[in-house]
């Protein structure tokens, strides 16, 4: 290729973690048999903490960041692609294992790369991004353990988070009754405009302290994770699912078995990195199609570019952060 790109690069020196805008070349991409040029990519929250060396998301440096990237094929050696193609990558350890999508220049296994289905393009594929995959993967697993619209109000959590603004506009638009939690006030108008039946604040105690307890919610979408779960549980319904997403407000929750005994309901674990290539394929193309959100601009209305990541990043960390989705133009 012999072009020099720019990217932000994450380097560990004494278990110290740095994140610099640095110069790149060919010998910076990592293996693989596509070769990216990226137009945009998306900041996530795994991506900030990565940047900021606030949680153990790279297993291995120096590592450009960016568990995202869509764009076009520059190079490939894989008849499937041919040069000028519009494909995307989420997740598959971009950013984590191989250098990722916050750089101009991008190379991964052809098994990773998915076309950009027809209904998106490369800036719409970067509004969805990885959080947008892993809603519709939860939507994928509520729909295959029995939920269905109709059957009672869905509750989602961090409902002004990027995921969970997806989660309140995908939900509602196929139909169920969706019952936003967020601590953030302002965001109210907005949630209900993307489709949200019900707002409440998750700051207010709305469930009792019981093992179990008035059954509220038929299923939930879950994007928080600690306590909040833990007090989730017991009001879901008879045969209701919880889809688990995020972990923001703590990896650990204590609850008891009876809301899984008593009530049969399931908790159902979302990994968006690992998701087998069929899959991902049928998860794309329905978020191109019926799953794709009507508001999507609203969601992701934040737009920066390559050089404002890193602020960007840390005022993500400090809780300082635009809601909805932040998009990343690279080109």
């Amino acid at each position: 290729m012999g072009t020099k790109f720019k990217g932000w690069r994450v380097h560990k020196h004494d278990g110290t973690v740095e994140a610099a805008l640095e110069t790149l070349g060919e010998h910076d991409l990592s293996a693989g048999t596509v070769t990216i040029q990226t137009e945009y990519s998306g900041l996530n929250y795994k991506d900030a903490l990565a940047l900021t060396g606030k949680g153990k998301i790279m297993h291995r440096f120096p590592l450009v960041a960016g568990i995202d990237v869509a764009g076009c094929v520059a190079v490939s050696e894989d008849p499937r692609f041919d040069r000028g193609d519009a494909v995307l990558v989420t997740g598959c350890g971009l950013g984590e294992n191989t250098s990722g999508g916050f750089a101009e220049y991008v190379r991964v296994p052809a098994e990773h790369v998915i076309p950009i289905p027809k209904g998106l393009d490369a800036r719409s594929a970067m509004q969805l991004g990885t959080a947008g995959f892993t809603v519709g993967l939860a939507l994928h697993r509520l729909e295959h353990n029995g939920q269905r619209a109709g059957g009672g109000p869905i509750a989602v959590t961090g409902a002004s988070g990027g995921v969970g603004a997806l989660a309140v506009a995908i939900l509602s638009q196929c139909g169920y009754h969706v019952v936003a939690f967020t601590s953030t006030a302002e965001a109210h108008d907005w949630l209900r405009g993307l489709g949200a039946a019900e707002i409440l604040d998750t700051r207010t105690p709305h469930f009792g302290e019981h093992a179990l307890e008035s059954a509220r919610y038929a299923g939930a979408v879950d994007t928080v994770g600690g306590d909040l779960l833990a007090r989730l549980l017991p009001v879901i319904d008879w045969w209701g699912n919880v889809a688990v997403i995020g972990n923001a407000g703590g990896a650990e929750f204590t609850t008891t078995v009876y809301p899984f005994i008593l009530r049969g309901i399931s908790l159902l674990g979302v990994n968006s990195t690992a998701t087998p290539r069929p899959l991902r394929d049928t998860i794309w193309k329905r978020l191109a199609n019926e799953l794709r959100p009507q508001k999507l601009d609203q969601i992701a209305a934040h737009e920066i570019t390559l050089p404002e990541i890193l602020d960007a990043a840390e005022a993500m960390i400090a809780g300082h952060r635009p809601r909805g989705r932040t998009l990343i133009r690279i080109r």
